[in-house]
């Protein structure tokens, strides 16, 4: 079974925020790379959301590991994966705790 995913809109502002970060500073060929990597996480994601360790921050909290510096935080139920967030691992964690709540 395929679940849908689905951004909450601290995810969406998060990822837009990434992403304009990552051709602005670095190229387009880094941005591009990365959603490369989004799109194969989002893929494994929707055939089994549980293949990716729990978040020791909330229960039912997922954490997914993008690169070293990105991290996906979602949950889940039988039909949709929800994205909470797309975590910049470099930040302040308390900022982290705010983002999910």
């Amino acid at each position: 079974m395929s679940r849908q995913i689905v951004l909450t809109k601290t995810a969406e502002k998060r990822l837009d925020d990434l992403l304009e970060y990552l051709e602005k500073n670095w190229s387009l060929k880094v941005k591009l790379n990365f959603i490369s990597k989004l799109e194969k996480r989002f893929e494994v994601l929707k055939k089994n959301p549980e293949v990716f360790p729990n978040s020791n921050i909330k229960k039912g909290l997922h954490k997914c590991v993008v690169t070293r510096q990105t991290t996906v935080y979602y949950t889940f139920d039988n039909a949709k994966i929800y994205i909470l967030t797309v975590f910049d691992n470099r930040q302040d964690p308390k900022k982290l705790v705010k983002e999910i709540e």
